[in-house]
Protein backbone atom coordinates (compact mmCIF):
# COMPACT_ATOMS: atom_id res chain seq x y z
CA UNK A 1 0.00 0.00 0.00
CA UNK A 2 2.80 2.58 1.30
CA UNK A 3 4.71 1.87 -2.28
CA UNK A 4 1.72 2.53 -4.24
CA UNK A 5 0.69 5.36 -2.74
CA UNK A 6 4.23 6.81 -2.85
CA UNK A 7 5.07 5.62 -6.88
CA UNK A 8 0.95 7.70 -7.07
CA UNK A 9 2.62 10.82 -5.91
CA UNK A 10 6.16 10.40 -7.67
CA UNK A 11 4.13 9.87 -10.54
CA UNK A 12 2.09 13.01 -9.83
CA UNK A 13 4.92 14.79 -9.81
CA UNK A 14 6.46 14.51 -12.70
CA UNK A 15 3.82 14.84 -14.59
CA UNK A 16 3.74 18.78 -13.00
CA UNK A 17 0.80 18.43 -10.82
CA UNK A 18 0.25 20.58 -7.46
CA UNK A 19 -1.94 20.82 -4.73
CA UNK A 20 -5.60 22.46 -5.62
CA UNK A 21 -5.21 25.84 -4.46
CA UNK A 22 -1.44 26.90 -4.03
CA UNK A 23 -0.18 29.67 -4.79
CA UNK A 24 2.21 29.25 -8.25
CA UNK A 25 5.29 31.10 -8.15
CA UNK A 26 6.60 29.40 -11.30
CA UNK A 27 5.79 26.50 -13.57
CA UNK A 28 9.14 24.58 -12.42
CA UNK A 29 8.21 24.56 -8.40
CA UNK A 30 5.45 25.20 -6.58
CA UNK A 31 6.46 26.77 -3.21
CA UNK A 32 4.57 26.30 0.39
CA UNK A 33 2.97 29.17 1.73
CA UNK A 34 5.36 31.51 3.55
CA UNK A 35 8.34 30.37 1.26
CA UNK A 36 7.42 32.03 -1.81
CA UNK A 37 9.97 33.05 -4.44
CA UNK A 38 10.38 36.27 -6.64
CA UNK A 39 9.59 35.85 -10.32
CA UNK A 40 10.12 38.32 -13.20
CA UNK A 41 6.76 38.79 -15.26
CA UNK A 42 8.63 37.79 -18.06
CA UNK A 43 10.00 34.30 -16.61
CA UNK A 44 6.45 32.50 -16.04
CA UNK A 45 5.47 30.54 -18.87
CA UNK A 46 1.75 30.67 -19.82
CA UNK A 47 -0.20 27.14 -19.65
CA UNK A 48 -3.66 26.20 -19.70
CA UNK A 49 -5.62 25.24 -17.03
CA UNK A 50 -6.38 21.49 -16.21
CA UNK A 51 -10.04 19.93 -14.84
CA UNK A 52 -11.08 22.08 -11.75
CA UNK A 53 -9.59 19.21 -9.55
CA UNK A 54 -5.55 19.63 -10.52
CA UNK A 55 -3.50 22.28 -11.69
CA UNK A 56 -1.07 21.92 -14.58
CA UNK A 57 2.16 22.37 -14.61
CA UNK A 58 3.27 20.91 -17.99
CA UNK A 59 5.59 23.20 -19.72
CA UNK A 60 6.20 24.01 -23.60
CA UNK A 61 2.53 24.72 -23.69
CA UNK A 62 1.84 28.45 -25.49
CA UNK A 63 -1.55 30.39 -24.74
CA UNK A 64 -3.19 32.36 -26.81
CA UNK A 65 -5.51 34.68 -25.56
CA UNK A 66 -8.69 34.92 -27.64
CA UNK A 67 -10.66 38.39 -27.58
CA UNK A 68 -14.16 38.90 -28.22
CA UNK A 69 -16.24 41.77 -29.61
CA UNK A 70 -18.52 43.14 -27.18
CA UNK A 71 -21.18 43.67 -29.37
CA UNK A 72 -21.52 39.75 -30.10
CA UNK A 73 -23.70 37.55 -28.45
CA UNK A 74 -22.89 33.80 -28.07
CA UNK A 75 -25.44 31.38 -28.05
CA UNK A 76 -26.73 28.18 -26.79
CA UNK A 77 -29.40 25.76 -26.63
CA UNK A 78 -31.51 25.46 -23.71
CA UNK A 79 -34.45 23.19 -23.53
CA UNK A 80 -36.55 25.67 -24.78
CA UNK A 81 -34.38 26.68 -27.97
CA UNK A 82 -31.90 28.69 -28.62
CA UNK A 83 -31.69 31.57 -25.84
CA UNK A 84 -28.79 34.61 -25.52
CA UNK A 85 -25.71 33.06 -23.27
CA UNK A 86 -26.38 36.68 -21.56
CA UNK A 87 -29.60 37.21 -19.54
CA UNK A 88 -30.32 39.20 -15.98
CA UNK A 89 -33.62 40.75 -15.05
CA UNK A 90 -33.58 43.58 -12.84
CA UNK A 91 -36.36 44.78 -10.85
CA UNK A 92 -37.34 48.60 -9.43
CA UNK A 93 -37.90 47.33 -6.14
CA UNK A 94 -36.74 44.94 -3.17
CA UNK A 95 -37.92 40.97 -3.64
CA UNK A 96 -38.20 40.82 -7.53
CA UNK A 97 -41.05 43.64 -7.22
CA UNK A 98 -41.98 46.43 -9.56
CA UNK A 99 -41.27 47.15 -12.92
CA UNK A 100 -39.04 45.23 -14.33
CA UNK A 101 -36.44 45.06 -17.42
CA UNK A 102 -34.64 41.91 -19.57
CA UNK A 103 -31.16 42.97 -20.74
CA UNK A 104 -28.83 40.75 -22.60
CA UNK A 105 -26.04 42.98 -23.44
CA UNK A 106 -25.04 45.85 -21.97
CA UNK A 107 -26.84 49.35 -19.98
CA UNK A 108 -24.70 52.25 -19.33
CA UNK A 109 -27.74 54.42 -17.99
CA UNK A 110 -30.79 52.41 -16.51
CA UNK A 111 -32.69 55.74 -16.76
CA UNK A 112 -32.24 55.53 -20.87
CA UNK A 113 -34.07 51.54 -20.57
CA UNK A 114 -37.03 52.87 -18.88
CA UNK A 115 -36.16 51.92 -15.02
CA UNK A 116 -35.59 54.62 -12.33
CA UNK A 117 -33.21 52.32 -10.29
CA UNK A 118 -32.37 48.65 -9.93
CA UNK A 119 -33.07 47.25 -6.13
CA UNK A 120 -33.02 43.38 -7.04
CA UNK A 121 -31.55 41.28 -9.72
CA UNK A 122 -32.17 37.94 -11.04
CA UNK A 123 -29.37 36.54 -13.08
CA UNK A 124 -30.31 33.81 -15.60
CA UNK A 125 -26.92 33.03 -17.39
CA UNK A 126 -23.20 34.63 -17.70
CA UNK A 127 -21.80 36.63 -15.24
CA UNK A 128 -22.36 40.56 -15.08
CA UNK A 129 -21.08 43.07 -13.13
CA UNK A 130 -23.15 45.75 -11.82
CA UNK A 131 -22.14 50.05 -10.90
CA UNK A 132 -23.25 51.67 -8.45
CA UNK A 133 -23.75 55.05 -10.65
CA UNK A 134 -23.99 55.99 -14.74
CA UNK A 135 -21.40 54.83 -17.22
CA UNK A 136 -20.33 51.97 -15.17
CA UNK A 137 -18.84 54.11 -12.54
CA UNK A 138 -18.63 53.80 -8.71
CA UNK A 139 -19.09 51.14 -6.76
CA UNK A 140 -18.79 47.48 -8.44
CA UNK A 141 -20.31 44.37 -7.54
CA UNK A 142 -20.06 40.84 -9.51
CA UNK A 143 -23.49 39.16 -10.43
CA UNK A 144 -23.10 35.55 -11.29
CA UNK A 145 -25.92 33.18 -11.89
CA UNK A 146 -28.44 33.97 -9.09
CA UNK A 147 -31.13 35.64 -7.37
CA UNK A 148 -30.14 39.11 -5.62
CA UNK A 149 -33.51 40.19 -3.48
CA UNK A 150 -32.12 42.87 -1.81
CA UNK A 151 -28.37 44.83 -2.21
CA UNK A 152 -26.89 43.16 0.42
CA UNK A 153 -27.19 40.25 -1.34
CA UNK A 154 -24.45 41.24 -3.86
CA UNK A 155 -22.59 44.25 -1.60
CA UNK A 156 -20.07 41.00 0.06
CA UNK A 157 -20.51 42.77 3.09
CA UNK A 158 -19.80 46.57 2.27
CA UNK A 159 -19.72 48.42 4.68
CA UNK A 160 -20.43 51.31 2.06
CA UNK A 161 -24.50 51.35 2.18
CA UNK A 162 -24.90 51.02 -1.69
CA UNK A 163 -28.91 50.38 -2.07
CA UNK A 164 -29.24 50.30 -5.82
CA UNK A 165 -27.09 50.35 -9.56
CA UNK A 166 -27.75 52.19 -12.54
CA UNK A 167 -25.46 50.39 -14.82
CA UNK A 168 -24.37 46.89 -15.76
CA UNK A 169 -23.00 45.04 -18.72
CA UNK A 170 -21.69 41.68 -19.37
CA UNK A 171 -18.29 39.70 -18.51
CA UNK A 172 -17.52 38.10 -21.59
CA UNK A 173 -13.93 36.35 -20.90
CA UNK A 174 -15.42 34.88 -17.53
CA UNK A 175 -14.34 31.41 -17.90
CA UNK A 176 -13.96 29.57 -14.50
CA UNK A 177 -11.58 26.82 -15.49
CA UNK A 178 -9.06 28.80 -17.49
CA UNK A 179 -8.86 31.80 -15.44
CA UNK A 180 -5.21 33.02 -14.61
CA UNK A 181 -3.49 36.17 -13.73
CA UNK A 182 0.07 37.33 -12.19
CA UNK A 183 0.14 39.76 -8.71
CA UNK A 184 2.70 41.90 -8.10
CA UNK A 185 4.37 43.59 -4.86
CA UNK A 186 4.63 46.30 -6.63
CA UNK A 187 3.40 49.19 -9.36
CA UNK A 188 4.26 49.04 -12.67
CA UNK A 189 4.36 44.85 -12.44
CA UNK A 190 7.66 45.34 -9.99
CA UNK A 191 8.49 43.47 -7.11
CA UNK A 192 7.85 39.99 -6.27
CA UNK A 193 5.27 38.24 -8.16
CA UNK A 194 3.11 35.19 -8.06
CA UNK A 195 0.79 33.53 -10.28
CA UNK A 196 -2.52 32.38 -9.64
CA UNK A 197 -4.77 29.98 -11.19
CA UNK A 198 -8.05 28.99 -8.19
CA UNK A 199 -9.90 30.73 -5.38
CA UNK A 200 -8.47 32.49 -2.20
CA UNK A 201 -9.97 33.21 0.60
CA UNK A 202 -7.18 34.52 2.20
CA UNK A 203 -3.75 35.72 0.24
CA UNK A 204 -1.95 35.54 3.24
CA UNK A 205 -3.03 31.97 4.72
CA UNK A 206 -1.50 30.88 0.90
CA UNK A 207 2.16 32.65 1.13
CA UNK A 208 1.19 36.47 0.08
CA UNK A 209 2.80 38.54 3.10
CA UNK A 210 1.51 41.74 2.49
CA UNK A 211 -2.26 42.71 2.66
CA UNK A 212 -1.41 44.85 -0.85
CA UNK A 213 -1.08 44.37 -3.93
CA UNK A 214 0.77 46.79 -6.17
CA UNK A 215 -0.10 45.62 -9.75
CA UNK A 216 -1.80 42.67 -11.77
CA UNK A 217 -1.48 41.20 -15.16
CA UNK A 218 -4.81 39.14 -16.02
CA UNK A 219 -3.24 36.34 -18.38
CA UNK A 220 -6.91 34.98 -19.55
CA UNK A 221 -10.34 34.69 -17.94
CA UNK A 222 -11.60 37.17 -15.27
CA UNK A 223 -11.39 37.24 -11.30
CA UNK A 224 -13.09 39.60 -8.63
CA UNK A 225 -10.72 40.81 -5.77
CA UNK A 226 -11.79 42.13 -2.44
CA UNK A 227 -10.32 44.39 -0.22
CA UNK A 228 -10.84 42.06 3.03
CA UNK A 229 -10.25 38.21 3.36
CA UNK A 230 -13.62 35.95 3.14
CA UNK A 231 -14.51 37.82 -0.12
CA UNK A 232 -15.49 40.85 1.58
CA UNK A 233 -15.48 44.98 1.00
CA UNK A 234 -15.10 46.62 -2.05
CA UNK A 235 -14.71 44.88 -4.81
CA UNK A 236 -12.52 44.81 -8.09
CA UNK A 237 -13.35 42.94 -11.28
CA UNK A 238 -10.62 42.23 -13.39
CA UNK A 239 -10.49 41.17 -17.16
CA UNK A 240 -8.20 39.97 -19.58
CA UNK A 241 -9.80 41.30 -22.40
CA UNK A 242 -10.03 44.98 -20.42
CA UNK A 243 -6.38 47.16 -20.73
CA UNK A 244 -5.01 43.90 -22.55
CA UNK A 245 -5.16 42.82 -18.87
CA UNK A 246 -3.05 44.94 -17.41
CA UNK A 247 -3.64 47.02 -14.52
CA UNK A 248 -0.49 48.83 -13.80
CA UNK A 249 -1.78 51.02 -10.60
CA UNK A 250 -4.16 50.35 -8.24
CA UNK A 251 -6.02 53.51 -9.79
CA UNK A 252 -6.46 51.37 -12.91
CA UNK A 253 -9.08 48.81 -10.66
CA UNK A 254 -11.92 51.50 -10.72
CA UNK A 255 -13.33 54.79 -10.24
CA UNK A 256 -14.30 53.33 -6.59
CA UNK A 257 -10.76 52.47 -5.77
CA UNK A 258 -8.83 54.88 -2.94
CA UNK A 259 -6.75 51.65 -1.55
CA UNK A 260 -4.37 49.03 -2.94
CA UNK A 261 -5.77 46.33 -0.21
CA UNK A 262 -6.55 43.25 -1.74
CA UNK A 263 -6.77 40.04 0.58
CA UNK A 264 -8.56 37.96 -0.99
CA UNK A 265 -9.61 36.83 -4.84
CA UNK A 266 -11.28 34.42 -7.00
CA UNK A 267 -12.20 32.71 -10.20
CA UNK A 268 -15.46 34.65 -11.85
CA UNK A 269 -18.02 32.05 -12.40
CA UNK A 270 -19.46 31.44 -15.69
Amino acid sequence: MWGKSYCARTKALHNGRAPRGALLVSPYKTEAPGSLKSSSRDSVKRVPLPSSSRISAKLGVKMHRTTRSPMMQTLVNSGMGIAPFFKVTVFEQEHFQGKCQEFTSECCNIHECGLDIIRSIRVESGAWVGFEHHDFQGQQFILERGEYPHWDAYSGSLSYHVERLMSLRPIYCASHMSSRMMIFERENFMGRSVELCDDYPSLQAMGWSMPEVGSMHVQCGAFVCYQFPGYRGQQYIMECERHSGDYQHWKNWGSHCQTPQIQSIRRIQH
